[in-house]
């Protein structure tokens, strides 16, 4: 029995594993990984869009090596420089009023307590999100993700209402001119005057009149949890304008807007650090993790002292969270981004690899979509209809025997995950444009 034999065997069954021949990965050097035959891969899911700044980055490692040596753990109940320091630097990403931070470990844990700080400050209990949306597994958030393949038969979702996917590919409504980025949707005619956009309209329409039919004789909603752009969906993009339109309608009525930028924080679109920037958008709580840390294990909740201080009428605290290893490790990646520019490489890089995608003539590609280094490429077959899960599990294999490693998504799983470390060069786009082009020709 070899060691990826042995291995399977003592990890659940239902544990996701992304190829049919699994790899063993032994070494990380920025945007490259090693498997354990020596074999050299260009990796551009990050270990699910979480390595931002690139495997093993010195900066990054030196400040958890010198952290080690000094202090390893104490939990919130004795402040530690480092926790002081880094919730310094990373509010400072933020305009007021969003200036108080709580530290945990993961995402999940962070639309957790999202959630929970919503309800505490608003008094109500009913939660919003989208369809497709994906929010972790917690039981308490697993009611927010709203997609089936991820959802096991347990009780959840208690009082959280969905509503239509703002979606100008697939959904109901979409043009060729409604997303903020380089590449739009092909054969969806739009005839919207500029600064207009119809499609945005009506979700924005939609989602008032889910508000007026659901609460109107309640409460209201507690809060409304979205991603700025969606992941695990399959990198789907709202129309221009949608969410800030949206956000406003649950603040009108009472409730909070919670920004769930997990994968689209840190720089990653390019145009802004954060993803709700791109749609000018104003939330009240944020949440963030996986790039945060560049690997190690940490996510966080940002809100405004309005929100928190309510919750401060129980006892809380995490007892990892924000720690000392966690917090040096997410100050140097934050100096990392600022010194080596890499929310400008996100925008220049991923412009020419979006625009790089759209050019290949290729049918089986329906759609290429998205901003900055968070990309997604839906394939499909030739009527339209989702390329058959056996093709497309086929392509991604192929990626992954030439040398490149992507990420896939979308209900159907027909979308290909492109995001790279934030470090990739236009050098590396054009290996993965080729590889992409040659795997798809293969199985199509």
């Amino acid at each position: 029995m070899n060691r990826i034999t042995a291995l399977r065997s003592l990890l659940p069954k239902g544990q996701v594993s992304y190829y049919k021949d699994q790899l063993l990965i032994v070494r990380g050097d920025r945007q490259f990984l090693f498997d354990s035959n020596g074999k050299k891969y260009l990796d551009f899911f990050g270990g699910i869009v979480t390595v931002s700044v690139g495997h093993c980055h010195p900066k990054v490692n030196d400040a958890l090596k010198a952290q080690v040596d000094k202090l390893w753990h104490t939990t919130s109940i004795y402040h530690t420089e480092p926790i002081y320091e880094y919730a310094q630097k990373l509010t400072s990403k933020f305009d007021d009023p969003l200036k108080v931070v709580f530290f945990v470990n993961s995402g999940s844990e962070a639309n957790d307590l999202a959630l929970a700080l919503a309800r505490n400050y608003t008094g109500r209990f009913d939660v919003i999100s989208m369809r497709n949306g994906y929010h972790g597994m917690t039981q308490t958030v697993l009611g927010a993700t709203n997609l089936g393949n991820w959802k096991p038969t347990i009780p959840h979702g208690f009082n959280i209402f969905k509503t239509l996917n703002a979606d100008p590919y697939r959904g109901i409504w979409g043009g060729a001119n409604c997303r903020d980025g380089p590449v739009q949707v092909k054969n969806r005619p739009c005839d919207c005057s500029p600064g207009q956009c119809k499609a945005s309209d009506k979700y924005v329409e939609q989602f008032e009149d889910m508000l007026l039919h659901d609460f109107s004789h309640s409460s209201g909603p507690a809060a409304y949890l979205a991603e700025s752009i969606q992941g695990v969906g399959g990198t789907v993009q709202y129309p221009k304008g949608f969410l800030e339109r949206a956000y406003k309608a649950v603040q009108k009525r009472g409730g909070v807007a919670i920004a769930d930028e997990v994968q689209t924080g840190f720089g990653r679109l390019g145009s802004h650090f954060w993803g709700f920037q791109s749609q000018n958008a104003k939330p009240d709580i944020v949440t963030m993790a996986k790039g945060i840390g560049n690997g190690f294990p940490i996510g966080a909740v940002v809100t405004t002292k309005e929100i928190a201080d309510p919750f401060s009428k129980s006892l809380y605290f995490n007892t990892y969270g924000g720690n000392p290893l966690a917090s040096a490790v997410g100050k140097a990646v934050l100096e990392v981004i600022e010194e080596e520019k890499l929310q400008d490489n996100c925008a220049e890089v991923g412009d020419y690899f979006l625009k790089q995608l759209a050019a290949l003539d290729e049918p089986a590609i329906g759609d290429v979509r998205g901003k900055g280094l968070m990309i997604g490429v839906e394939l499909n077959e030739a009527d339209g209809k989702p390329l058959a899960p056996a093709k497309s599990a086929a392509i991604f294999e192929e990626t992954k025997n030439r040398g490149l490693l992507i990420g896939k998504g979308g209900i159907y799983g027909n979308v290909l995950r492109i995001k790279p470390p934030m470090c990739i060069t236009k050098k590396d786009v054009d290996f993965a444009v080729d590889i992409i082009a040659q795997s798809i020709a293969k199985f199509k």
